[in-house]
């Protein structure tokens, strides 16, 4: 079956439109400003970022298409076969940092990818998922985002929310804190079975699930009252997300050396943090049982 890139780039560049336009719905009266770039080497994308929202402080969803004859050593390293091959990838990304910090911050990603060279089958894969940072924890939230990520995966086997779940728990992983950096979700990659139509399904499914899984979410916390205290916790958290993603997230490592736009690959970092040395929280707090609870691996269905 040949692969149609075409009605996945349609498929990804819809996928924004929807995202944003319900995302300014939730931030009434606020909106995306809108950025066209083109990249040196190939290709190029659309950023949208919304800012100083009453709801949302910023939030950033990328549609990008780029295109090139060299593949950067952070796709090489672990696919050492696709040395050689002019390679095409697609994806659309977004960041979610809420202002309230009851709020989770949430983030999402699906993409495309296909290499290929003269007298050779392209190789070809889909990859994506949808993980929640809350800073506060509460159960229903986890439990909810859990059971739409088991909703986008059903149909497409028993197994599928398992594994990407637990994909998702060890990938979004700090190894140097030896913390997770949320509560999870799905993330998968490297996806070309069983054919091109049922792996492009999957991955359709995962990004139509994201906004069903973070808006309730929202909803729920948009108005919750906070202090202070509340606000000084979420900035020295939202430190961790620096960390991960400057340290460790191989679609920035892959953005910053395939020559990508640094304003929108950065675009997922929080506009404001706090950094304390040697922090730790009052035992038995909220604050506390973020990580002693929230943050370990767990079944959220169970």
């Amino acid at each position: 079956m040949d692969i149609d890139i075409d009605r996945v780039n349609s498929y990804l560049q819809r996928l924004q439109k929807t995202i944003t336009s319900e995302l300014q719905q939730i931030d009434a009266g606020a909106e995306f400003e809108t950025d066209t770039w083109q990249r040196d080497a190939g290709g190029g994308g659309r950023s949208m970022v919304l800012r100083d929202g009453a709801v949302f402080e910023q939030a950033g969803v990328n549609f990008s298409e780029v295109y090139g004859d060299n593949l950067p050593a952070s796709a090489t390293a672990h696919r050492p076969e696709l040395a050689g091959r002019k390679f095409r990838a697609m994806g659309v990304s977004l960041v979610i940092h809420p202002d309230n910090p009851y709020i989770p911050t949430s983030h999402a990603n699906v993409r495309f990818f296909v290499a290929e060279k003269p007298g050779q089958t392209p190789i070809w894969w889909f990859g994506g998922g949808f993980d929640l940072t809350p800073y506060f924890g509460f159960e229903e939230d986890c439990i909810h985002w859990h059971q739409i990520a088991k909703q986008a995966c059903d149909p497409y086997g028993s197994e599928r929310y398992a594994d990407y779940k637990k994909w998702c728990d060890e990938y979004f992983y700090l190894k140097h804190r030896g913390e997770a950096r949320g509560i999870g979700g799905l993330f998968f990659d490297d996806l070309n079975e069983p054919d091109f139509e049922q792996a492009f399904a999957f991955m359709r499914s995962v990004g139509d699930h994201y906004l069903p899984a973070y808006r309730p979410i929202v909803e729920r916390h948009k108005n919750d009252a906070y202090g202070e205290r509340e606000k000084e916790f979420q900035l020295y958290r939202r430190g961790r997300y620096v960390e991960f993603n400057l340290v460790y997230d191989r679609g920035t490592l892959f953005g910053l050396q395939s020559g990508g736009r640094t304003e929108s690959i950065l675009m997922s970092l929080p506009p404001v943090v706090n950094w304390r040395y040697n922090y730790q929280p009052e035992t038995g707090s909220a604050e506390a049982e973020l990580t002693d609870y929230y943050l370990k691996a767990r079944d959220w269905l169970a």
